[in-house]
């Protein structure tokens, strides 16, 4: 048995939980559940209250970071980055402590213990990870790209730089895999960007990001702004997707092999000179991609050239595209049934609480590109009509929902991810095993659950 599963592990958390819920964990049935990982973790002790005129100092919580410092080193020790536990009074009024272990097919969900997504499948990603750019034919550098224009810029700004060489410049192509465009090229000819050229000064550090308006990475740090380099847990990626108007300057996509990044904002946001454009866009613009967000990016300037003699500070979004929303939400504050969302393209449905009669699925059956629906539960009148659904990928429904289609062998198994639409005050162990259930249909692996006496 790990450290993880040892009871003395817990015993300083177990303290703290017993004496911030003991009216809560005093009757049988009384339970608190929580999460731990390296950097973070969900502790009911409550907040002390420092003396009046004084700050909350780190002493004030010691007892906190004790607790949860002696789990983390059980999980460093483990070789695993976090865990989920619930402590549960059992009926003879023993407090049971429940370390659960949600295994690789599992992400982690916003209540622990209560999972996020069931990776159903193996290493697959949503739908909008897996789109590549449209071909863009035409597509041509603005006329405001001047590569050499660019070069003179930065030697008047930056006259005592050190540049990139030849060879250094083709090492970074070999690296990624893609030729550098021209006025990327020029830029690093100026300045490689490297910390040690600038020896410790960061004064030579800001005189690049004022010169370039932003700050540059190094060429060594070059990346390929990739659908992979923007990853996002199933259970909200599932409800993205890539639509690109007929002018967007940007393809609204969530990454993308033409994006090379070369510098961030200073606010998290990153810049990315742009090889695959939208239709209305130019090949080698400036896109500012939102660390805030999960796809999409914005328009920047349409060339590293006026990036750099403009300095400009912003950037736009693509609008939305006309027409029928490809992600259709039916609740209170938008659409009112699935036949107001039923439209062909229409990819991802989202079922909320409304008023009325629960919803019917018949008017979006047989739609071809349906692959994601969320429905909260008691909203559906019949999930048996998820049959008809022959295309969906992502499926997340309430306990009872899922109950009637496991009972009826229904389970779509087109589905490579799933959730369990978990709302207000439910018991997690029955979660946790609905879970498994699902899991088991795939073969996947299982979640754990180790329980330890704690004693009375």
């Amino acid at each position: 048995m790990s450290s993880i599963h040892d009871l003395a592990t817990w015993e300083p958390l177990l303290r703290l939980v017993r004496d911030a819920h003991a009216e809560q964990l005093a009757a049988p049935g009384g339970c608190f559940t929580g999460q731990i990982t390296l950097g973070s973790w969900t502790l009911p002790a409550p907040q002390p209250r420092p003396a009046p005129g004084r700050a909350l100092q780190v002493a004030d919580m010691q007892d906190q970071f004790t607790a949860v410092e002696r789990v983390q080193d059980a999980l460093r020790a483990d070789g695993a980055s976090s865990v989920s536990y619930m402590v549960e009074t059992a009926p003879d009024g023993r407090s049971l402590l429940h370390i659960i272990d949600l295994g690789p097919a599992v992400e982690h969900g916003v209540m622990s213990p209560f999972v996020g997504a069931l990776l159903l499948v193996e290493g697959a990603v949503p739908e909008p990870w897996r789109r590549l750019p449209e071909e863009v034919p035409g597509a041509t550098p603005a006329p405001s790209a001047d590569p050499a224009l660019l070069e003179r810029t930065l030697r008047e700004r930056l006259p005592d730089a050190i540049g990139a060489t030849e060879e250094e410049i083709a090492a970074a192509e070999a690296r990624l895999g893609v030729p550098l465009p021209d006025e990327l090229k020029a830029l690093y000819r100026v300045t490689r960007a490297r910390w040690e050229d600038w020896g410790g000064d960061y004064a030579a550090q800001e005189r690049v990001s004022d010169a370039v308006g932003c700050e540059l990475f190094s060429l060594d740090g070059l990346y390929i702004a990739d659908a992979a380099s923007r990853p996002c847990p199933w259970q909200f990626a599932a409800d993205d997707a890539v639509v690109t108007a007929p002018d967007a300057a940007v393809q609204g996509l969530v990454g993308s092999p033409g994006w090379i990044v070369f510098g961030d904002n200073g606010g998290g946001d990153r810049l990315a000179v742009d090889l695959t454009p939208g239709p209305g866009g130019h090949k080698g613009q400036v896109i500012v991609i939102d660390h805030e967000r999960t796809i999409g990016a914005g328009l920047r300037a349409d060339s590293l050239t006026r990036t750099v003699i403009d300095l400009p500070d912003g950037w736009h979004q693509n609008r939305d595209a006309e027409g029928p929303p490809v992600v259709a939400r039916v609740n209170t504050h938008y659409l009112d049934s699935a036949e107001a969302a039923a439209h062909p393209e229409l990819e991802v449905l989202r079922i909320g609480w409304r008023k009325g009669e629960p919803v019917s699925l018949a008017p979006v059956v047989g739609l071809p590109r349906l692959r994601t629906l969320t429905a909260i539960p008691g909203a559906l009148a019949d999930p048996l009509e998820i049959a008809g659904l022959t295309g969906l990928e992502y499926l997340s429904l309430g306990p009872e929902d899922w109950r009637v289609l496991l009972d009826a062998g229904a389970v779509p198994r087109s589905l490579s991810a799933a959730g369990i639409e978990v709302q207000g005050e439910q018991p997690p162990l029955p979660i946790l095993d609905l879970a498994n259930e699902l899991l088991a249909l795939w073969d996947r692996p299982l979640i754990g659950r180790t329980v330890l006496d704690a004693g009375r």
